[in-house]
């Protein structure tokens, strides 16, 4: 009986987010032993919650707010601001909760056979907050400002495989250095939001042609925002008012959802899932994906310049133990590379690292390391059980003979004074639609955020020849020998990947699941709407 209304359930939650057509939902209920009439009637209902409701004021509470934040898209290195860029700003083109191109800015898009030249065609009648539209020349002189490594864009390893841009009318034209099939995913990257003039004059300015339009910018405390009347896209921004609020701690991010003074709360503690699980008019959504918790090491700076001391560290950690304990098993092991089986293209031939006190320290011996504390930075900001994941990687490297301390530092900061500046510490990534992006994100040498410093000739070599590989066995083997390399020399330590665990009231309608990142990629506070 459980598992007949188990499936009844799950129907009932795909019909009420359009997964499900009617003539599929009768014909599954009815084999389950449902009347039609009741099948046809529960559809009706489910479709009726899907229907989506005007007005109101949509409150986020949010963990990854720093003092610091700004709204220069290009920066956005955090929860708060990337959540918030994406309440303001639009795309070129964003990723669905499939893994398909949704076109927003660019209304088509094409590309040469061999994928070396792409043209994206602007949809016209495009308006800024401020008013006009968006141009051919706008997107241009976006991209391009995101290629100057002045403006210090976590986009700048994209961009920069782009040879030419060319604005005619209202077609960009994009030549590339090598064909990349992926292209599209790339400009989606989240900090390449079209700006009037590319953003050059003033970038933090908050203007773009977005669902909301800036009201209150306070960093670290709380953004606001107005809906923007002349929005393109009349199925997104249901809501009157967005209202970001800042809140770092865990108790209160919680309490706030608890007691009905916020819709949705990201980076739920896995350690209260259960008890959450059970408070009326709270919903968990717990979604799979491409987001990883990691502890990262600089390469170029002592003692992580010594491979055998790099893998002394990555033999010492017990993901295992980490999954369980930290994630509450909503995840899985990670394996020293950044790809898992939600990429396509995965290569599932690697052994699966596991904690080996032995090797750990044989590696440790072999690295001439002279015993002093090899300190590893962390903040409760990092990730979810960040403090408590440092603490178990330092009792099993201890074990093993390594003496790894734990540096707390404070969340205000953390973003711009730790992570990407000192040497080891703790920190997370969301992941990316596709191999390429997420390998030139953050591991082609001359990335913005190649935050282990890792820097390998023939690691750039095969990134940049897989991108014109049309041929999927070959492009698989080379995404395969990247892994390889970066798992065996890297200053990666990856001990899991987590599920995106949010806190939603039962009030909000529209939530899909969406594996791209969390709360929606970015997206849940324009595509949700409030049913009460």
């Amino acid at each position: 009986m459980n598992d007949k209304h188990n499936q009844l359930d799950w129907m009932i939650e795909q019909a009420k987010t359009g997964r499900m057509t009617r003539r599929e939902f009768v014909g599954r209920t009815t084999a389950l032993g449902v009347s039609a009439g009741l099948a046809s009637a529960l559809f009706g209902k489910a479709a009726a919650a899907q229907e989506a409701k005007k007005g109101g004021v949509i409150r986020l509470g949010m963990q990854g707010g720093e003092s610091t934040n700004s709204l220069d898209p290009a920066l956005a290195a955090s929860e708060v601001p990337f959540q918030v860029n994406m309440t303001w700003g639009e795309l070129l083109c964003d990723v669905k909760p499939d893994g398909t191109i949704d076109p927003r800015i660019a209304e088509e898009i094409s590309s040469s056979p061999d994928a070396t030249e792409w043209k994206f065609k602007i949809r016209a009648g495009v308006e800024y907050h401020g008013g006009g539209t968006v141009t051919a020349e706008d997107v241009v002189a976006t991209l391009k400002r995101h290629t100057d490594e002045k403006a210090q864009s976590g986009a700048l390893g994209i961009v920069q495989g782009i040879a030419d841009m060319k604005a005619e009318g209202d077609m960009v034209t994009l030549k590339l250095n090598a064909a990349n099939a992926d292209l599209p995913f790339l400009m989606a990257d989240y900090h390449l939001m079209i700006q009037p003039g590319g953003g050059v004059d003033n970038p933090a300015a908050g203007i773009g042609a977005g669902p909301y339009q800036v009201v209150v910018n306070e960093p670290g405390v709380r953004h606001t925002f107005k809906k923007h009347a002349n929005y393109f896209d009349s199925t997104i921004g249901h809501a009157d008012e967005v209202e970001i609020l800042v809140i770092n701690d865990n108790t209160a991010r919680t309490a706030a959802l608890q007691s009905g003074q916020i819709h949705m709360i990201n980076r739920v503690d896995p350690k209260i899932v259960e008890l959450l699980k059970g408070v009326p008019g709270v919903q968990i959504k717990a979604v799979a994906g491409r987001g990883h918790y990691v502890f990262i090491m600089h390469v170029d700076k002592a003692p992580f310049d010594n491979n055998d001391l790099r893998m002394a560290l990555k033999y010492g950690i017990n993901r295992g133990e980490m999954v369980e304990k930290i994630l509450g098993g909503l995840g899985t092991p990670g394996n020293d590379f950044p790809i898992n089986a939600a990429y396509p293209l995965f290569d599932d031939k690697f052994e699966q690292r596991e904690y080996d006190a032995a090797k750990a320290a044989e590696y440790y011996k072999a690295s001439g390391h002279d015993g002093s504390p090899i300190i590893l930075r962390t903040a409760t900001g990092a990730f979810p059980g960040a403090v408590d994941a440092a603490n178990l990687f330092a009792a099993s490297a201890n074990a093993a003979g390594i003496p790894l301390q734990v540096q707390l530092e404070p969340d205000d900061g953390y973003w711009s004074n730790v992570w990407n500046v000192q040497p080891f510490c703790a920190s997370y990534w969301g992941g990316r639609p596709v191999q390429d992006q997420m390998y030139s994100t953050a591991y082609l040498s001359t990335a913005e955020w190649n935050d282990t410093k890792f820097k390998n000739a023939k690691f750039d070599e095969l990134l940049l020849a897989a991108r014109g590989e049309l041929d999927e066995a070959k492009r698989k083997g080379m995404y395969s020998e990247m892994a390889q390399i970066l798992r065996d020399e890297g200053g990666l330590i990856l001990p899991m990947f987590n599920d995106f665990v949010s806190g939603v009231s039962d009030t909000i309608g529209g939530w899909v699941d969406d594996p791209n990142g969390e709360l929606m990629n970015g997206r849940a506070q324009v595509r949700c709407w409030l049913n009460a």
